[in-house]
């Protein structure tokens, strides 16, 4: 903390342009998570949301990561769909699948900031890349999916859709990653904003890693401190340690602000327009029939752990 206290106060402004264009990038990954939800929610058998309704829903949810224990922003999804006509079991179940898929993908992309880092963590770099891509093809034997599957589900308390087969998972992973790679990239001009040194895959991917490992500290809300010392730790190694705290800080800024403020606004705009219901063309009624184990209401028993 002293050291960052003596850095110059210059270090700490980001260039407009570039953090502006970060801002961006940012905003529109947080979109493309949001639209890829909705189009989950599809698939398991939920009414068709536009993409403005599927971006409204999940960020105003996302809220919920910013209270500790990982359950609140399921629990969002399930109540603000309902009012979309989605069930809220079909809500959650899709929730819960995109944020595991989401964290693999997370976790492949992050397995830069191991491999483009000096030994021996390149060398766990290349045992978590071995790691992954082994996983990914075991997991792609049907039998084993539906135990991988079952096993997540019921960890999260959500009961598990019908119909869902490794290869629509790996459909999902593929899209997830890509919008990883955007994540990661809105992070790496971010740090170009302050003129940090350190190449694109080392600095980008260090964004990714410090969110799995954020995300696993279940006590911390949207990983409050946790994300930043990985982040530090992964990024002293190429911008030194004094600059990588700076990021670090700023980052943690900049996430924020750029999720609050559209959140905000979507939340006070839903407010003010009141219940929505699936005839204003948002959604259309579902035709798939109820999930008995799913009680009166579609409603799940719980959320992420």
């Amino acid at each position: 903390m002293a050291e960052l206290g003596s850095i110059e106060r210059s270090r700490w402004v980001p260039d407009p342009l570039l953090a502006g264009a970060a801002s961006l990038m940012l905003l529109a990954a947080y979109f493309v998570s949001a639209a890829l939800w909705g189009k989950i929610v599809q698939e398991l058998g939920g009414p068709r949301l536009s993409v403005r309704a599927a971006v409204e829903i999940f960020i105003i949810a996302n809220l919920g990561r910013y209270i500790p224990g990982k359950v609140w922003q399921i629990a969002g999804l399930a109540a603000l769909a309902k009012g979309r006509g989605v069930a809220p079991a079909t809500a959650a179940a899709a929730g819960v699948l995109g944020q595991g898929i989401a964290l693999i993908a997370a976790s492949t992309v992050g397995l830069g900031a191991l491999l483009g880092a000096p030994d021996p963590y390149r060398r766990w770099g290349i045992v978590g890349a071995a790691l992954v891509a082994a996983a990914v093809a075991v997991g792609s034997v049907p039998a084993v999916f539906e135990r991988i599957a079952g096993v997540w589900f019921r960890l999260s308390g959500t009961e598990r859709p019908r119909g869902l087969g490794p290869a629509q998972a790996l459909r999902w992973l593929a899209l997830y990653t890509a919008n990883w790679v955007l994540y990661a990239l809105s992070f790496w001009v971010l740090a170009r904003s302050l003129a940090l040194a350190g190449g694109l895959v080392p600095v980008a991917s260090a964004f990714a890693a410090a969110y799995v490992l954020g995300y696993a500290m279940i006590f911390a809300p949207a990983g409050l401190g946790p994300r930043e010392g990985f982040l530090i730790a992964f990024l002293t190694p190429h911008v030194g340690a004094a600059s990588a705290g700076v990021i670090a800080v700023v980052a943690r800024l900049w996430t924020t602000v750029v999720e609050l403020l559209p959140a905000g606004a979507f939340w006070l705009a839903h407010l003010a327009r009141g219940p929505v219901v699936a005839a204003e063309g948002d959604a259309a009624p579902s035709t798939r029939a109820p999930d008995p184990s799913a009680g009166p209401e579609g409603g799940r028993k719980g959320g992420l752990p």
